[in-house]
């Protein structure tokens, strides 16, 4: 038997270890692995780290192979242990321990130690460390064995408390209070801007949401043409041009600018002083390169719909959310849809819709709490539940009509998304390489396609050597947007590739997109207008758009 040499220790060292082990029982309890490597150990006697790593250390050469032994005796300490897979659970006692109360307390822990580490193994010792030490302290008291079973063990080191809960259970009650005063408080300021918007109408409140935001003259120096007719306050900022006269043109008597026909699918312009066109010429003239800024086409996503001109107007808009991941594969996918009503005149709103569905199973329907519901779901006619009510009418209110219909669709399917895009960078001596490639599903055709990757800062615009369809470089937020007019079974697929300074791959994610489509997943139709009154049935048409909201790849 080996018998560790304690020659190097002094003889007062040895006396204090002994009267302190003829106190105690049970010296340490630990879990080390076969090569030696202690993992946890918790010590119930005073005693240095180098002690106890020697102690431990000394285990693994006593224990010999083939030895059917569960104890290992040396002159000083017993040790109890037992194999759990790969690992040894030990108890370091003195010589005069009672054998049968180790054993039955090396048992015990046996129990708890699977109870808290899921993994026997040294990484799922190591994560619960802490638990199996407060476990440890719960079974063995100043050396002794506590009369407890692995149940109560469990329950103490939970240390529930009632006072706790019943804290918890206070505090959260005030916060669920305090976010229900604060959805009244919005609701309540909500209304109040509702009925201060209808009392200022064709006024000029919404001029600083049109992107000026430096205009200094007065409205007598700016001459403003609309392509749509009506005030600020009705419509977008789109398909506006103003030109502003400085203070210094007024007070030389000029006269001001005249509107300019508002140029085709441009934002707001500001026009430029001469000064400032001949200051960027002198600059292009010495090699300077100038890149000036380029408004971005306003899509059809973001303009507003035109005014409805036949007496009923019935609008179905699903707005897509889609997270997808660089490597493949769908993060999040979420379509909302909405059915609106728009009337013109109160003759006609007296009336009930029919509609068909496209049949998709993944899609739920939720009507209006004031629409028929057993009618919807026996013959998917729209109605009110009192017939006799009509509809609201009239523009005055909110734009988009009144609501009749939601639906939902949620999926991780990666067939179900009209566009996936694929980002491949390189790094090749002082250039990246960057490959995109679109790929577009046969069930939509896509209008208005922007892809908007971002870039590193940059001193010039990046190079770009292929493209299916056009790019603009926003140098002030080092974007680079791709823009597809329509994408049809003609150009199911495309790619850009263009080069950039060495940057990291994850500067070019999240990738954001943006389209319209004339074609829903729903597939909802209006099959006919029913009038209640009798007669034949009115006029009527139907908007179809789906937009997105979110859609990025991360």
């Amino acid at each position: 038997m080996y018998v560790p040499n304690t020659s190097h220790l002094a003889a007062s060292e040895l006396v204090i270890f002994r009267s302190q082990s003829a106190k105690m029982v049970v010296l340490a309890a630990s879990i080390v692995s076969k090569s030696g490597k202690v993992l946890v150990s918790r010590q119930f006697v005073d005693m240095t780290r180098i002690r106890i790593e020697a102690l431990l250390a000394a285990f693994p050469k006593l224990v010999g192979t083939g030895k059917q032994h569960t104890y290992v005796e040396t002159e000083n300490v017993r040790y109890v242990y037992q194999p759990i897979e790969a690992l040894y659970l030990l108890l370091v006692t003195n010589k005069q321990s009672n054998i049968l109360e180790d054993l039955e307390t090396l048992r015990l822990l046996s129990k708890l130690v699977p109870e808290y580490s899921v993994s026997l193994d040294e990484e799922g010792v190591c994560k619960t460390a802490f638990e199996l030490i407060f476990a440890f302290d719960e079974v063995i008291s100043l050396g002794h064995k506590e009369n407890v079973t692995v149940a109560q063990v469990k329950q103490y080191c939970e240390m529930e408390s009632h006072e706790e809960k019943l804290h918890k259970l206070v505090l959260q009650s005030k916060i669920n209070e305090t976010k229900d005063v604060m959805k009244r408080k919005a609701s309540e300021i909500d209304k109040s801007k509702i009925e201060k918007n209808r009392g200022e109408k064709g006024g000029f409140m919404s001029l600083q949401s049109m992107g000026s935001g430096r205009i200094e003259s007065s409205f007598n120096d700016m001459s403003i043409s609309s392509g749509g007719g009506g005030g600020f306050g009705s419509g977008s900022g789109f398909g506006l041009t103003t030109d502003i006269d400085s203070f210094s043109t007024k007070s030389k008597g000029r006269p001001p600018s005249s509107a300019t026909a508002p140029p085709k699918g441009l934002g707001m312009q500001l026009g430029k002083t001469q000064r400032t066109n001949q200051f960027l010429e002198s600059l292009k003239a010495e090699g300077e390169v100038i890149l000036e800024d380029v408004q971005p086409k306003a899509g059809p996503a973001r303009s507003a719909a035109p005014p409805p001109t036949d007496p009923i107007t019935l609008s179905a808009e699903e707005r897509l959310n889609v997270t997808l991941k660089r490597d493949g594969g769908v993060s999040n996918f979420d379509v909302q849809g909405t059915l609106s009503l728009q009337i013109l005149n109160q003759e006609d709103a007296l009336i009930q819709v029919q509609i068909e569905t496209g049949g998709n199973p993944g899609i739920l329907f939720k009507t209006h709490p004031n629409i028929n519901k057993e009618l919807f779901s026996n013959e998917n006619i729209l109605g009110l539940k009192d017939p006799n009510r009509p509809f609201p009418t009239g523009q005055g209110g909110d734009a988009a009509g009144v609501g009749l219909l939601k639906w939902r669709m949620q999926s991780v399917d990666e067939s179900d998304v009209p566009l996936t895009i694929n980002c491949w960078p390189s790094v090749s001596g002082n250039e990246t390489y960057v490959s995109i490639e679109y790929e577009a599903s046969s069930m939509f055709d896509l209008r208005n396609v922007v892809i908007s990757v971002p870039l590193p800062a940059l001193r010039e615009a990046p190079n770009v050597r292929q493209i299916d369809g056009e790019w603009r470089y926003d140098s002030r937020n080092s974007i680079l947007e791709w823009s597809i007019l329509l994408i049809d079974n003609s150009n199911r697929s495309g790619s850009m590739e263009f080069v950039v300074p060495p940057v990291d791959s994850s500067v070019f994610f999240p990738i954001s997109i943006r389209f319209t489509a004339a074609k829903t997943f729903s597939d909802l139709k209006v099959v006919n207008v029913l009038p209640l009154r009798g007669g034949p049935p009115p006029k009527f048409s139907q908007r179809t758009t789906l937009i997105t909201e979110n859609y990025q790849v991360v």
